[in-house]
């Protein structure tokens, strides 16, 4: 299966993600903020890339720059809690905005594990050698 780094400020998230990708078999790796997942990003071979926006040191969109120079077809997940404005005028949204910065795909937190393992499954899949379609991109449905 692949090798997945999970770079989320929130303990819980991913405690959570890491045990629900290795029930399908992924190997999963961790950090805590931006600076700590590029460090674990280039000593590893990660074929996915799961990435919170906003944390401390290094928010997300950075973080995905600096990695998109040093492996710029890894697929990458932007994951945020902060809610998504329906009225343009409220406050960015920040998914969107790393969607068309280069994520594959976005999950609004709390994402439904089902949504997760599907975002997961779809990026990889997109990436395999053989396969013919292109990576999804977008928001991900997801919530309780």
């Amino acid at each position: 299966m692949a090798r997945i780094l999970i770079v989320d400020d929130d303990v819980a998230v991913q405690a959570t993600v890491r045990i629900l990708l290795e029930r399908t078999g992924h190997s999963v790796a961790a950090a805590s903020d931006g600076r700590k997942g590029l460090a674990v990003f280039e000593a590893g071979d990660f074929d996915l890339l799961l990435l919170d926006i906003f944390m401390p040191a290094m928010d997300g969109l950075e973080t995905m720059r600096l990695i998109r120079q040093r492996q710029g077809r890894i697929p990458i997940i932007v994951i945020s809690g902060r809610p998504i404005f329906p009225d343009p005028g409220a406050a960015p949204d920040f998914l969107t905005m790393a969607t068309r910065l280069g994520a594959a795909c976005s999950l609004q937190k709390p994402f439904k594990p089902a949504a997760l393992l599907a975002a997961v499954a779809g990026c990889l899949e997109a990436v395999k050698p053989s396969s013919s379609s292109s990576l999804p991109t977008g928001n991900v449905a997801a919530g309780p």
